[in-house]
C-alpha cells in the first residue's frame, strides 16, 4: 500500500551531494530501504567509490558525475551498484520521463525544465533544496551537505513519479 493506504505506485529516492559524508549516506540508504523505493537517483557529488557502494541495495541505483567526482574508479563502482549516467541521463520511471544532470550550469538546468520534455527534472550542485513546478515540468533538487554558501539541511526525496507525491526527510540534524 502507498501513502494514505491507496496503492501504490512506483517509488524513486533522490539524493545530491553527498560529498563522502557516510553518515549523510547511510541515513539516505535507510531513508530509501524504509521507503521500498523502486530505484534511487543521485545527482553527482557522490566524489569517492566508498560513498557509492552503500547505494548497492534493492533497487535500481543511476547516478551522474558532479563536478567533484574526479577520481577514475568512482565510474566503475557505480556501474558496479547500478548505472553511471555519465554527465547527464534520461531515464523513464513510472510513465514518467526524467532528467537527471548535475546542475553545475543553471542555464542547461533551466533549458532542461523549459523545454518541455520532461515530467521532472532532478539536478544538484547548489546544496539548496527545490521542488517547483514550471509549466507541467517539476525541479527537484535535494540539497546536499551543508556549505558556508548554502547552509540548508540536505534531504532524501522519495517522490511517485505518476502521483507526484512527494516526501522529504532530513538528512541531519
Amino acid at each position: 500500500m502507498g501513502w494514505g493506504g491507496e496503492p501504490r505506485g512506483m517509488r524513486v529516492g533522490i539524493v545530491s551531494d553527498t560529498h563522502d559524508n557516510l553518515d549523510v549516506v547511510e541515513r539516505a540508504v535507510e531513508v530509501f530501504e524504509s521507503a521500498s523505493v523502486d530505484a534511487v537517483i543521485h545527482c553527482g557529488d557522490i566524489v569517492a567509490p566508498f560513498s557509492a557502494t552503500p547505494f548497492d541495495g534493492e533497487w535500481d541505483f543511476f547516478a551522474v558525475r558532479g563536478n567533484n567526482d574526479g577520481e577514475w574508479a568512482l565510474s566503475d563502482t557505480v556501474d558496479d551498484v547500478g548505472t553511471d549516467l555519465g554527465e547527464m541521463g534520461e531515464l523513464e520511471l513510472g510513465g514518467a520521463s526524467v532528467a537527471v544532470y548535475h546542475g553545475t550550469s543553471g542555464p542547461i538546468v533551466d533549458a532542461l525544465v523549459e523545454c518541455g520534455r520532461y515530467d521532472y527534472v532532478c539536478h544538484g550542485h547548489t546544496h539548496e533544496y527545490v521542488h517547483e513546478e514550471r509549466d507541467g515540468t517539476v525541479r527537484i533538487n535535494p540539497g546536499g551537505i551543508p556549505l558556508d554558501a548554502a547552509p540548508e539541511t540536505p534531504y532524501a526525496v522519495v517522490l511517485d513519479p505518476d502521483s507526484g507525491d512527494l516526501e522529504r526527510t532530513a538528512l541531519v540534524e
